[in-house]
């Protein structure tokens, strides 16, 4: 009896779930519900839940049935490379709006580079939301 006791006070050991990828995910391709699964096991770096997987992009070829790491995911691209994007430069009441020719592909918040069209001049900027590229101090 006292060992049952002794047995039911101890800690258990925490059981976790590691989510896979169920085929081969090429990079560039978003995530949907039937490109992951949770297995039982933990794998340091590793998601633990698929609705952190849904949604995003793969960064590199994800393959079936191996662990899903969050480095290899980002948000979804909404500038591609080569696209004509709107620059936006902003600093107190100054306000300079041209567009630009992205040099790289990225998604919300991501940091690309983009050559002025009309000075031929390489910035570097954040994507926002709605496709704009901030440059200046509040990128």
């Amino acid at each position: 009896m006292r060992l049952a006791l002794i047995l039911a006070l101890l800690p258990l050991a925490g059981w976790a779930d590691t989510v896979v990828a169920t085929r081969t995910i090429r990079a560039e391709q978003v995530i949907t519900p039937a490109d992951v699964a949770l297995v039982a096991g933990e794998v340091p770096g590793a998601l633990d839940h698929p609705d952190l997987a849904v949604g995003m992009e793969a960064r590199v070829t994800l393959y079936a049935n191996r662990p899903v790491q969050a480095a290899d995911l980002g948000a979804p691209a909404i500038v591609l490379r080569n696209q004509v994007v709107p620059l936006a430069y902003h600093s107190g009441a100054l306000a300079i709006r041209t567009e630009g020719r992205a040099l790289g592909r990225g998604g919300v918040g991501d940091v690309i580079r983009v050559m002025n069209l009309t000075s031929r001049t390489m910035v570097t900027g954040r994507i926002s939301a709605d496709g704009q590229v901030l440059v200046g101090p509040q990128s």
